[in-house]
C-alpha cells in the first residue's frame, strides 16, 4: 500500500463516542472529517440525527454533512462519489482524510471496489413493487426479498423501500441476487484505510442510547420533527430516519407521545445491534472497548496505533 492515500476511518454504533473521538484525532493527524451517516446528510434533521455542532468541531472543517433538502434522495453511489472526491481534495491540501459514522454500506462503497449492478431498471416492475408496498406495508415487501436474497435482507432494513425494490429488481432482471453483485466476498482496498471501530458492553451502550434519546426530546427534538411534518416533508427517505418516522406515527394519530418515545429508544437499539453485526462481518476493523475506560487512555492507545502505521502525531497529543 506504499503508494496509496492513507484514511482514517472511525466506525461504530450509534452513541459509542465515535464524534468526540474524531475530533480529537483530526486536531492531532492534521486531519479533516467526512461524514459517514446516512441521516446527517440533509439539512434541518440536526437534533434527531445527532449532528455535529459548530462548537463541537472545534474548527476541524466537515464534509458531506448538512448540504441536501429533506426532500432530496441520496444513494450510496452519490455518496460514493463524493466521498471520494472530498478524499482527493482533503489529501491536496496536505491533510488527513478521516471518515466518520454508522453506515457501513457507505464506507464500505467508499473503501473498496463496490461494485454496483449495471442492470437498467424496469419501471413497469418498480411500479409494480411500489404499489405492492403502499397495499400490504414495508414488512411484507422486505419478506419477499428475504425469501429471494436472505443476505441483502440482512443488510437492508424494510424502511429502506427504496433499496429493497433496486434488491427485488435485480434478481427478477438478472437472475442474479444483489448481495453477490454488490460486494466481492474478499474486498479490494483503494486506500490505505485505518479503520478504527469502537465498541461498548451492550447494556452499557443500550443505557448511553436511551440517555441520548431523552436528551434529544429536552433539546427538541418533537419540534423539529413537527416542524418538517408541517412543512408536507413526508415519504421520502430523509424522515424514515430513526427519531422522525415514529414521531410522524405520533403526529398522525396511530402512537401516543410515550409510545413513540419508547420506540424510538427500542429501534435505536436494535439499530446499534445491526451496526455492530454489519462491521464485524463485512470489514477488517482494530476494535477499541469503549467501557468504563477513561476517554484519554484510549486516545493515546489509538493515537499510537496510528503512529506505529506511519502517521505524524504531534507530541503535545502525546
Amino acid at each position: 500500500m506504499v503508494n496509496m492515500q492513507k484514511v482514517i476511518v472511525i466506525v461504530g454504533p450509534t452513541a459509542v463516542g465515535k464524534t468526540k473521538l474524531s475530533i480529537e484525532l483530526a486536531k492531532a493527524v492534521d486531519g479533516e472529517i467526512i461524514n459517514g451517516d446516512a441521516t446527517q446528510v440533509y439539512k434541518e434533521l440536526n437534533i434527531g440525527a445527532a449532528k455535529v455542532t459548530e462548537e463541537e468541531k472545534e474548527g476541524i472543517p466537515h464534509h458531506l454533512i448538512d448540504f441536501l433538502d429533506p426532500n432530496d434522495s441520496f444513494t450510496v453511489a452519490d455518496f460514493q462519489t463524493l466521498a471520494r472526491e472530498k478524499i482527493k481534495e482533503i489529501a491536496n491540501r496536505g491533510k488527513i482524510p478521516i471518515i466518520v459514522g454508522g453506515t457501513g454500506l457507505y464506507i464500505q462503497s467508499v473503501l473498496t471496489k463496490y461494485e454496483f449492478a449495471e442492470q437498467e431498471g424496469d419501471e413497469l416492475l418498480r411500479n409494480q413493487l411500489e404499489g405492492f408496498a403502499m397495499a400490504f406495508g414495508n414488512k411484507a415487501l422486505h419478506d419477499q426479498l428475504k425469501e429471494i436474497d436472505p443476505e441483502s435482507a440482512k443488510q437492508i432494513h424494510m424502511n429502506n423501500v427504496r433499496r429493497v425494490i433496486r434488491a427485488i429488481e435485480v434478481f427478477k432482471l438478472t437472475g442474479q441476487k444483489f448481495s453477490e453483485t454488490a460486494f466481492k466476498k474478499e474486498p479490494e482496498y483503494l486506500y490505505d484505510a485505518e479503520i478504527i471501530g469502537l465498541s461498548m458492553d451492550r447494556e452499557l451502550l443500550y443505557n448511553r442510547i436511551n440517555l441520548r434519546v431523552d436528551l434529544m426530546l429536552e433539546e427538541g427534538l418533537v419540534d423539529e420533527a413537527k416542524m418538517l411534518y408541517d412543512k408536507g416533508i413526508r415519504n421520502c427517505q430523509s424522515v424514515q430516519a430513526i427519531g422522525y418516522k415514529e414521531l410522524y406515527d405520533y403526529f398522525d394519530g396511530s402512537l401516543t407521545k410515550e409510545e413513540a418515545i419508547d420506540l424510538i429508544k427500542q429501534s435505536s437499539r436494535r439499530y446499534a445491534k445491526r451496526q455492530m453485526t454489519w462491521f464485524r462481518n463485512k470489514m477488517s476493523i482494530h476494535w477499541f472497548d469503549m467501557d468504563g475506560h477513561n476517554f484519554d487512555i484510549k486516545k493515546l492507545e489509538i493515537l499510537a496505533l496510528l503512529e506505529g502505521k506511519g502517521y505524524f502525531i504531534s507530541n503535545k497529543y502525546m
